[in-house]
């Protein structure tokens, strides 16, 4: 299948899970509610559909759309199919960004959340590029995102530790879970603009992506500028993923499921996976959404929870199976 026809069954895919996740949820509606829903929106059940179940719906195609595309561009970047937007670290320093906002009594001012998280990831960002100027070895990257994360994740840990309520320290737990529960179409407003620069810098960047995949030799004789296209990769995956957290809160898989769902069909051609990995992380976080708010539970299952409990498995049989082609 070529990457153009591939988009096209991607786009179709995800047209359905939208229309399937706004029009099925724990309301149930009758005849004559759907015709008020769509007669007018402002009555009981179209601010169901349109205020609550609809910018949810959107809010969780572009957090899954922005953790594809940067799982995409870290695997094309640091040559490694196992990387994801956690392995750098930039998803460890947004939550601490964002829980220490939370500790500290951002939460009741509007956007402080996500502008802290949005902070954290550009920090994070800028530490790596800075790392990267220096150091071009991608097992060298790794080690130092590696170890950002776990400072970052040691830093989140002692928040929890001096935290002065329970009733914070249980909104950051919550946060941290990764959910898109509640979201208006504020949070739209906040992810989309990001994930759209993302996706332009990942653009620019796909050339030398697909350049790194020859090997770093033939990367530095291919006359393109390659350090600066490794900023532009940097810079896409780190707002991409800060954008994903400020919104929506940790969500793991996503970023390092979706890019390996398509990358067969574009030939591994990771300049072609670009699209269709953040196209495939979209529609896998819609889905995921959905039945996690379908499931019956007491209490609503948390995305990022739910995504890896179900992610996971798949995952396994994806190895399994590219381990077997490998013998082959």
């Amino acid at each position: 299948m070529r990457p153009s026809r591939l988009t096209l069954g991607l786009a179709l895919l995800i047209l359905a899970a939208v229309v399937g996740a706004v029009l099925l949820g724990e309301s149930v509606f009758d005849s004559r509610q759907w015709t008020q829903a769509f007669a007018d929106p402002a009555s009981g059940p179209g601010e169901v559909l349109w205020q609550v179940r609809a910018p949810r719906v959107v809010t969780a195609l572009m957090v899954g759309a922005a953790l594809g595309l940067a799982g995409a561009v870290m695997q094309g970047l640091l040559r490694n199919p196992l990387a994801d937007p956690g392995v750098l670290g930039v998803s460890a320093v947004a939550a601490l960004g964002a829980a220490a906002a939370i500790v500290l009594g951002g939460a009741a001012v509007p956007g402080a959340v996500e502008v802290s998280a949005l902070v954290g990831a550009g920090l994070a960002g800028a530490l790596l590029i800075l790392f990267s100027a220096r150091v071009r070895s991608p097992e060298a990257l790794i080690l130092f995102g590696v170890a950002v994360s776990s400072f970052a994740g040691a830093a989140t840990a002692l928040i929890f530790n001096l935290s002065p309520s329970p009733i914070a320290t249980a909104e950051v737990m919550g946060w941290l879970l990764g959910s898109v529960q509640n979201r208006s179409w504020i949070d739209v407003a906040w992810v989309t603009p990001s994930v759209l620069v993302s996706a332009v810098l990942a653009a620019l960047a796909a050339p030398g992506l697909r350049m790194l995949s020859l090997g770093e030799e033939t990367a530095r004789t291919s006359g393109l500028p390659m350090a600066r296209m490794r900023l532009l990769a940097l810079l896409a995956a780190a707002l991409a993923t800060g954008a994903a957290v400020a919104v929506a809160g940790v969500i793991g898989f996503v970023g390092l499921a979706a890019p390996h769902l398509v990358r067969s069909a574009v030939r591994g051609d990771p300049g072609r996976l670009l699209t269709p990995s953040a196209l495939a992380g979209g529609l896998m976080l819609v889905i995921a959404d959905l039945l996690a708010r379908l499931t019956p539970t007491d209490q609503e299952l948390k995305l990022g929870v739910f995504t890896a409990l179900v992610g996971a498995p798949l995952f396994a049989l994806i190895a399994w199976r590219a381990a077997r082609e490998w013998r082959l």
